[in-house]
Order: C-alpha cells, then structure tokens, then sequence
C-alpha cells in the first residue's frame, strides 16, 4: 500500500508535474491553501481551475477557506522577507493538516516554478517538517516547468501571470509621453 502524501498546490498549472511524479510512488491529496493570493476574484479563478482539473481526474482536494488576514498577518510590511514568509505560512498550514490528518508526508507544488525561490522552498518545508513532526518530500522540479505551461495551455487550463500576491501583480505599463516643444 502506497503511503499517502498531502501535495500543496498554488493552482492547476503547478499541480500537472509534481501530481504526475509524486502519483508514481503515493496516493496524493491536494491542499489548496493560498492565503496571498490577491484579489479575492483571482483566488477562485485558481481554486475554480483547480478543482476542475481534480474532478476530471478523481483527485481530493482540501480546501480551508480563503484567509487573507493570516498572510497578511504572517508576512506584514516586510518586503525584504515576504516570499521567504510566504512559503513558510503555506507550508506550515499544509504540514499541520498533514499531521492533523494523518497523512505520511507532505511536498509543494512550488517546486516546479523557476520563478520561485528554491532553497528558500526547501528550508520553509524542512523547518515546517520539524515543527509538526511530518516528513517533507521536496524535489526540485523546475526542468519540468516548461512541460506544466505547455500542458495547461492545450487544456485551456485557466494560467495567471503573477505568483499570487499584491506586491507580484504586473504593473500596468504607461504610455509615453511626447514632449512638446
């Protein structure tokens, strides 16, 4: 019998990777906990894609809610370790269902964006292993990033452009303006 893994997913994309890689060796359930995503629309835009995915596929997903206030909380008015934050209040609330729930092992779905901090991923998930007693499987996967955009893409896969919070969203460009004169 397969040891069961509690996989962390920031949204549909990041999951078709490391749910394809981790299903080989544990029966997987996915935690949809995203506490910095913003706005509120933009958080059930991913969950919505998400859980479709999950459904067409037989995958149970668990979901606490959304919970702004806590990442806001967690991570307050400091930019220079926000992301670092970040990953560890989503680890921690993953690691603390896994325990809670008594799954074997939990890992991330953040693994496989080259646009996030790795070893900053990597330490957050150790450092929630040791605080809840549940063991951490964490593989860089970011080789396979290339692989999950073009995936999502052909499945029409809802896809957004920023990591989640107020701070990553893009910027509206301006126009320039011509001196007159």
């Amino acid at each position: 019998m397969k040891q069961r893994l509690l996989l962390h997913a920031c949204c549909g994309p990041c999951l078709l990777e490391p749910l394809d890689i981790w299903s080989d060796s544990f029966e997987v359930e996915v935690f949809f906990f995203n506490p910095n995503i913003h706005p509120t629309a933009e958080h059930e835009l991913r969950r919505e894609a998400l859980q479709k995915y999950a459904d067409a596929h037989s995958i149970l997903i668990h979901d606490p809610g959304y919970r702004p206030l806590q990442w806001i909380e967690a991570v307050g008015s400091d930019e220079t370790n926000r992301c670092k934050e970040c990953y560890m209040l989503r680890l921690a609330g993953a690691a603390k269902f896994a325990r809670d729930n008594v799954f074997d092992v939990f890992a991330t779905t953040l693994a496989v964006s080259p646009y996030q901090n790795q070893g900053d991923i990597a330490a957050a998930g150790e450092m929630a292993s040791k605080r809840f007693g549940i063991p951490f499987v964490y593989s860089d996967m970011t080789d396979r990033h290339r692989s999950a955009v073009e995936r999502s893409r052909a499945m029409g896969m809802y896809r957004q452009n920023y990591c989640g919070c107020a701070q990553s969203m893009p910027k509206p460009k301006l126009k320039s303006r011509k001196s007159v004169g």
